[in-house]
């Protein structure tokens, strides 16, 4: 079965190449000029990907971004003509998986799309006895790919299960800001390091009894994040 993919780009050569480029990849491409088109085709047929321009007319792309994050965990990449933090940083903040800065090849178009779709994907294991990890009040099931806290379900983006599970399968570990971006979101995202405090930022708020006091994953000081160990998840 093919692989729906909406392509929201306002600049008409742009989308058409993109397109039909993703086509020949054998994707399933769904084109959208504008940010209203798009929220209207994402709720018409929900895609398995979506490319987000940031500058577009009527809605813009970070509106966009959150407006699908309230209902979806769709993944997102982000796309910016603009080599700024602040633009990058603010996509993964509202739930983007992964940004492309113009100009960029369709190549590596490809590549982003392909490790975002296997992170989203990896983990679906069939086996009699579903693997469950329990840590003081949060329960991750590898095997449905859930994460629950206080017995209910967590909505985590595919970055935020692959930043949980590659720590929380490690417990004690301490991982690199550079080590956990390769190990999470692969060799062929070309963002920076602090794309991954933005995914533990946000993966704090949801999974932590108190997200300014961490007992889940911790600060590894002047190097990265590990997941607490027995005596500091205890509450």
């Amino acid at each position: 079965m093919q692989d729906v993919i909406l392509v929201v780009e306002d600049e008409n050569n742009i989308r058409a190449n993109m397109i039909a480029f993703l086509e020949a990849e054998g994707f399933e491409a769904i084109p959208a000029k504008d940010g209203a088109e798009a929220l209207k085709l994402f709720s018409d047929r929900i895609p398995d990907l979506v490319i987000l321009d940031l500058m577009l007319p009527k809605v813009d792309g970070l509106e966009v971004c959150k407006t699908i994050r309230r209902d979806s965990n769709v993944p997102i990449i982000m796309v910016t003509a603009r080599d700024e933090e602040i633009d990058k940083l603010l996509g993964l903040e509202l739930g983007a998986d992964d940004y492309i800065t113009k100009p960029f090849s369709l190549r590596e178009l490809k590549a982003r799309i392909k490790a975002v779709l296997r992170r989203t994907k990896s983990g679906v294991v069939k086996s009699n006895e579903e693997e469950i990890l329990t840590f003081g009040n949060l329960e991750v099931n590898l095997d449905r790919r859930e994460v629950k806290k206080d017995g209910e379900i967590i909505d985590l983006t595919p970055s935020e299960y692959s930043i949980l599970t590659t720590l929380c399968q490690n417990v004690g570990r301490p991982y690199s800001r550079l080590q956990l971006l390769n190990a999470t979101l692969g060799e062929s995202y070309a963002g920076y390091e602090r794309a991954i405090d933005t995914h533990v930022s946000n993966l704090r708020k949801k999974i932590e009894p108190n997200p300014q006091k961490p007992v889940y994953i911790l600060t590894v000081y002047g190097l990265g994040y590990k997941f607490g160990d027995q005596y500091e998840v205890d509450q």
